[in-house]
């Protein structure tokens, strides 16, 4: 019986094979290979027969104070860039909406909130900053503000206004807070 090409091609094939390999290295890779592949339905795929995702409606993700944010008045708490301020608008106490009032320095550091606009409908990265040096501002009741929209919890200090940022100043002692835009927001 004559031994055809592809009986002794298989036959070195295999050969190699078992001298380079055990049984229990193929073992394990089958293994491996069966754990893996119930995750490839995970992986991200173009599916193009895909119902494509009906937009959000703005309006329904809108916070409360999104919802009563205002755009003419900075000296109010509801003006739409104390989306997330703690304490007294320095726009009430001499100062400006980003400016400190003369006699006090901006803290080094601030936290963060995104405010939606009303006047646009745009969303914007505000820094909220502490003015320190003088005691506390004598302002209105309605210039002190805990607007905590989208308060993150203190885990995250660069976004929580829980903490009083006067440190690295001259006086560690607050007066007012101001909120400038960084930039819009995604």
């Amino acid at each position: 019986m004559p031994v055809s090409f592809l009986d002794t091609l298989g036959e070195a094939v295999t050969r190699r094979l078992a001298a380079r390999s055990s049984r229990r290295g193929v073992l394990g890779r089958m293994g491996a290979a069966m754990a893996v592949a119930p995750a490839f339905p995970l992986l991200p795929v173009r599916r193009a027969d895909a119902a494509p995702t009906p937009a959000p409606n703005p309006a329904a993700t809108l916070t409360d104070f999104e919802r009563r944010a205002q755009g003419s008045d900075p000296t109010k708490c509801n003006y739409w860039r104390h989306c997330a301020i703690d304490g007294v608008l320095c726009g009430c106490c001499g100062g400006g909406i980003h400016t400190c009032p003369p006699g006090t320095e901006p803290s080094p550091v601030s936290w963060i909130g995104t405010c939606r606009n009303p006047d646009d409908g745009r969303s914007y990265v505000i820094a909220y900053r502490d003015c320190c040096g003088r005691n506390i501002c004598a302002a209105p009741k309605s210039c002190d503000c805990n607007t905590a929209d989208r308060e993150m919890p203190i885990y995250r200090p660069q976004a929580s206004n829980d903490i009083i940022w006067c440190f690295g100043t001259a006086s560690t002692a607050y007066h007012c807070s101001t909120a400038a835009i960084i930039g819009q927001a995604g």
